[in-house]
């Protein structure tokens, strides 16, 4: 009796006492750190067939290491570990499993962000400057983060401490895609941005204007097509066709290059200078106007109607104003001149009243009477001035 009551002194209450404990350290858990895992009895029992799980997984198997090294942390190193095994407690071994650890990694510094300034889209001869931004954990402000810039898989800046990368007159040749690295000093982590795609934007040139028609000048119906073309300069570029100033057609090309307009001659007044326009967001030029003439028209050669009339407008309003001023003189001298002095005039045929004759003649040869005409001017204040001819014969003198 007494010895059954020895034996069950010795045998552990399994149920109730936690045998095994789960450590990882160090304590916060950085990215980057070296993380271990130990496994450990209660009292620094001795074990043996140990397991080590995350999440509920199977992760690692020893027969009598009760320590696991995890390499250098990351965030996906973060989860929740546990271990078990064997227990060795004199007279007997029992196997037993840890309650679970959760293992927090904490980020050193986020990713970092690449941008430029003062815009990813600067024009040709600016100055450019990449800046890497990103900030350190304030438990790890002590390390130094290093910075290397690249560009389209070349390196433009090996690792260094400076954070931006500055770079004057950018031309054409520096569009492409940029990204930055960091990474601690002596450290293990490191962290690329999201690339970042410049496009320097560059003038477009004078564009160059050209005409495809048959081999003769066209007439109506047939086809005339207009290429025009800007040898350099950012796309997208828009490209617009004049005829004589006014705009027939544009078009857009995403990809700069040529572009045309092609169109039917419906009549004489598709004849003229034509030229085109390119645009871009940093400059806009015009090209070199183009003559289409038609067959057997003269269209380019005749001015219009309203053309015509405006330089000889003014030489006919100077003809109109001397016509008038010369009427003007001749009625007013007319008016000045007055009547024939008045004297009583012999009653004409038909009883009418005629001033002094005047033109009065004799017949030559003949003893007869005196013809007479006269302008006899009469006045009368509702009417006006009139005019009448007064035609008479005087008798023959004794």
């Amino acid at each position: 009796m007494l010895l059954w009551t020895a034996v069950l002194l010795f045998v552990p209450c399994v149920g109730k006492t936690v045998w095994l404990y789960l450590q990882a350290w160090p304590n916060p858990v950085f990215e980057g750190d070296a993380l271990t895992l130990r496994c450990q009895g209660l009292k620094n029992t001795p074990l043996s067939q140990v397991k080590f799980y995350r999440d509920g997984k199977f992760l690692h198997f020893s027969k009598e290491n009760q320590t696991l090294s995890m390499g250098a942390a990351t965030v996906q190193s973060r989860g929740q570990y546990s271990c078990s095994g064997q227990v060795m407690y004199i007279p007997q071994s029992f196997t037993q499993t840890s309650e679970t650890a959760m293992v927090q990694v904490q980020e050193l510094f986020p990713p970092p962000v690449l941008n430029a300034v003062p815009s990813p889209e600067p024009r040709e001869g600016s100055l450019v400057t990449l800046r890497c931004q990103t900030k350190l954990n304030p438990l790890r402000s002590a390390l130094r983060l290093l910075f290397s810039f690249h560009k389209d898989g070349h390196t433009l800046q090996d690792r260094g401490p400076h954070p931006e990368l500055c770079i004057p007159g950018v031309n054409e040749r520096d569009s492409g895609l940029y990204w930055c690295e960091v990474a601690p000093e002596g450290g293990q982590v490191q962290k690329q941005s999201p690339q970042l795609e410049v496009r320097v934007q560059a003038p477009v040139s004078r564009p160059v204007l050209t005409l495809h028609h048959g081999p003769a000048d066209p007439a109506v119906g047939d086809m005339v097509q207009l290429l025009c073309e800007a040898q350099r300069g950012s796309p997208p570029i828009l490209y617009s066709f004049y005829l004589d100033e006014k705009i027939v057609g544009n078009h857009s090309a995403p990809s700069g290059g040529t572009t045309s307009l092609l169109f039917p001659v419906k009549s004489e007044q598709d004849a003229g200078n034509y030229s085109c326009e390119a645009e871009n967001n940093v400059s806009r030029e015009r090209s070199e106007p183009k003559k289409l003439s038609l067959k057997g028209s003269q269209v380019l050669s005749t001015p219009t109607s309203s053309n015509w009339l405006v330089p000889w407008l003014p030489v006919s309003l100077l003809g109109l104003m001397v016509i008038a001023a010369t009427l003007l003189v001749y009625l007013r001298s007319w008016r000045k001149a007055g009547p024939l002095p008045s004297q009583i005039p012999p009653t004409a045929p038909g009883g009418e009243q005629c001033p002094l004759y005047a033109n009065v003649h004799h017949q030559k040869g003949k003893d007869e009477g005196v013809v007479y005409s006269v302008v006899h001017r009469t006045s009368k204040r509702s009417e006006g001035q009139f005019y009448h001819l007064c035609r008479g014969e005087m008798p023959a003198a004794q």
